[in-house]
């Protein structure tokens, strides 16, 4: 986290079961629940993000993903006609 300041609150609802086994949990890492449900859904919440920033490829797809980055960009025609045209607040007086 960027400010270790805890200014912002989180309620949730959960059944008995769920806080026992938390509960449970959190004594045995010696924490208190609102530490052990905070430190494991941030945990979460990284691995989670980190699936969307990074990825692996073996080296036949590596070699294709810089092949692809290499190559010249493909022309759009219509995509250029769009950009050439001007746009209706150009011609407003």
């Amino acid at each position: 986290m960027s400010s270790n300041l805890r200014t912002e609150r989180l309620d949730i609802r959960l059944s008995p079961t769920a806080k026992r086994l938390l509960q449970a949990a959190a004594q045995s890492r010696h924490q208190t629940l609102s530490e052990f449900v905070l430190e494991t859904a941030l945990t979460e919440a990284e691995s989670t993000l980190a699936e969307r920033r990074q990825f692996s490829l073996n080296d036949k797809e590596w070699d294709a993903f810089q092949a692809a980055l290499d190559a010249p960009p493909r022309t759009h025609p219509r995509l250029q006609q769009l950009l050439n045209t001007p746009s209706v607040f150009d011609r407003c007086p």
